[in-house]
């Protein structure tokens, strides 16, 4: 999924929730910034203090990092998070939609909400557990199952005979992008291109495993936010079934259907904008409020806020430590990533057959 859905739908999900709009916004903002928090390493201050951070993703298009180690504490805590279903490793690493295991990591979250961080917690882990029906059938380990043949999508939109040509020409093209890919990236679903992530993409392939496999994401992810809002309610209540909790009204999840299928631009970002306009003029029942703009790097970020820092690195700058930093959102990310990564890792996966780090 993009930032349209992680940080778009995910604000209005909270919003629909039960959430303030303070708190729909620290949610939505720590979801999306899972996709953008690509520096490691450690922080370094002027007075030597310091501080620990873990990437949340590769910087782009970096689905082909060969480092299996990295990707395993990146690409599949956070991203393809395994499914713990089947005998072998490849099996039970293989990320599913709605899992068992899914269902318990966001258990844990909501088991945070009394901590300072806990909103950050759950914003990190919505990303995680909406990405598992996009991400479904994939792994974030190197995997033959990632293999990805004979990929088409089919395209609803209505286009004049020059569009058609060249969406034709583009699905060559793509097809032979695939088939080189499927090579060259063995971690998660760069194979498959960007359908994955498209709300209204109708597609089918043959995977790893010779399985032809066919894909509507709308439902999906429609299901996706249902669930996501269930998870919401449960945390403003304190309740760690979640799955009991009511999901979206049903006129909410109705014009969120008609949205993402209908706003089909291509840039994601732009598909941000349109559903923040969306929202602005009441478009989704019962909210009409703008939604503050999402700031990634730079001047604006909860990095700059925190760090003072310009650079999407830290170019060798040392920032001041002190009270704004300890209660920055910044922070709060971070020590909520290393919580997710942790417990999903060496309690939750382990405990479902599955150790990967």
């Amino acid at each position: 999924m993009n930032i349209d859905f992680h940080y778009g739908v995910v604000y209005i999900v909270a919003r629909v929730g039960g959430m303030t709009p303070s708190q729909a916004l620290t949610v939505a903002h720590a979801c999306q910034y899972v996709d953008d928090a690509t520096t490691p390493g450690i922080l370094r201050f002027q007075g030597g203090e310091t501080f620990e951070r873990f990437a949340t993703a590769h910087k782009t298009f970096d689905y082909a990092n060969t480092e299996n180690d990295q990707n395993r504490l990146v690409w599949a805590p956070f991203h393809f998070l395994p499914a713990g279903e089947g005998a072998t490793l490849d099996e039970k690493a293989v990320c599913r939609a709605d899992s068992a295991v899914a269902r318990e990591v966001v258990r844990r979250a909501i088991r945070q909400r009394s901590t300072e961080m806990g909103l950050h917690r759950l914003g990190v882990t919505l990303h995680t557990y909406v990405d598992t029906w996009a991400h479904q059938g994939f792994a974030g380990i190197e995997s033959p199952g990632n293999r990805v043949h004979s990929l088409e999508a089919q395209d609803c939109t209505r286009t004049g005979w020059l569009e058609n040509l060249t969406l034709a020409m583009q699905h060559l093209v793509q097809h032979v992008e695939a088939d080189v890919l499927t090579l060259a990236l063995p971690v998660g679903h760069g194979a498959a291109l960007h359908y994955p992530d498209q709300p209204w993409a109708k597609w089918h392939y043959i995977d790893g495993r010779n399985m032809f496999i066919q894909r509507h994401n709308l439902p999906e992810f429609v299901e996706a936010a249902d669930m996501a809002c269930r998870a919401v309610r449960a945390y403003v209540a304190g309740r760690e079934d979640f799955e009991n909790e009511e999901g979206m009204p049903q006129n909410v999840k109705a014009t969120l259907t008609e949205l993402l299928d209908t706003n089909r631009i291509m840039d994601d970002n732009e598909r941000l904008r349109a559903i923040c306009e969306f929202v602005k003029e009441g478009g989704i029942p019962g909210l009409k409020e703008a939604i503050p703009d999402y700031v990634p790097k730079g001047v604006g970020s909860w990095k700059y806020k925190a760090t003072g820092l310009r650079a999407e690195d830290d170019s060798g700058e040392k920032p001041v430590w002190g009270e704004a930093f300890e209660k920055s959102d910044y922070r709060l990310f971070h020590d909520a990533v290393k919580q997710h990564r942790f417990v999903t890792t060496q309690e939750v996966l382990p405990a479902h057959g599955l150790r990967i780090a």
